[in-house]
């Protein structure tokens, strides 16, 4: 065949191409199992951390398995259901009718106190964004918190997934005294708000804040049936 000639340049690509693409396919699926399991990892990391635990990729599976002593999912009406609670993916849950969603809790065992974590998801100004908090064993009182996003602003709104934002949450309540929800509030810092705990959002990141206002609200809001249920 002519090498100078249109149809072998032609096949020379379209042999290139498919041999590329099964390369990549190949490659795709050999690293699918370590990917789901870094993501994992990754997962139990985040919820340790709304627990108040530190952990690495080494031993975030050998801590998770020996501080969550249960998991279930709830419904909308606050009742044990069955499932997969670190398998369920929420923002799925989340596009479905409220009374057919079903809500992950996880259950950690803290020196003999039971914590409850609770997972959320919302959006902020660039993308979604996902937490976990953690209450104690009153239902009422956070324990911890931990949040991430996908693409907000570095040094702004992005500030949300360092330490210093999330322990902020450690101690505010989520129900005031009179036993009605109010989830905690994000507010402007040296502003207040009456009515409900609060802590101070991110310094020209007032729309993320926002962002995790609301994730905090509507997210907690929908556990409220089990959080109130004796």
């Amino acid at each position: 065949m002519n090498k100078d000639s249109n149809i072998y340049t032609l096949i020379y690509a379209s042999v290139m191409v498919i041999l590329v693409a099964l390369i990549l396919a190949y490659t795709s699926e050999t690293l699918r199992p370590q990917q789901a399991k870094n993501e994992a990892i990754d997962k139990m990391r985040q919820i340790l951390t709304s627990i108040n635990v530190e952990s690495t990729n080494a031993n975030a599976e050998e801590l998770y398995d020996k501080l969550i002593v249960d998991t279930y999912l709830i419904n909308s009406q606050g009742n044990k259901v069955d499932g997969n609670a670190f398998a369920v993916e929420l923002t799925e849950e989340l596009r479905k009718p409220i009374e057919e969603r079903n809500y992950p809790v996880l259950v950690a065992d803290i020196e003999g106190s039971l914590k409850y974590v609770l997972s959320l998801r919302g959006a902020g100004l660039w993308g979604p964004l996902w937490g976990f908090i953690s209450l104690d064993d009153d239902k009422k009182t956070i324990y911890g918190a931990s949040f991430g996003h996908a693409g907000e602003t570095p040094g702004l709104g992005a500030e949300i997934e360092k330490p210093f934002f999330a322990q902020a949450f450690i101690g505010k309540r989520i129900f005031n005294q009179e036993g009605t929800f109010t989830s905690v509030a994000i507010v402007k810092p040296g502003r207040t708000v009456q009515g409900k705990d609060y802590v101070d959002g991110i310094s020209g990141g007032t729309i993320t804040g926002q962002g995790v206002d609301a994730m905090l609200f509507s997210g907690l809001e929908a556990y409220k049936p089990f959080l109130t249920k004796e």
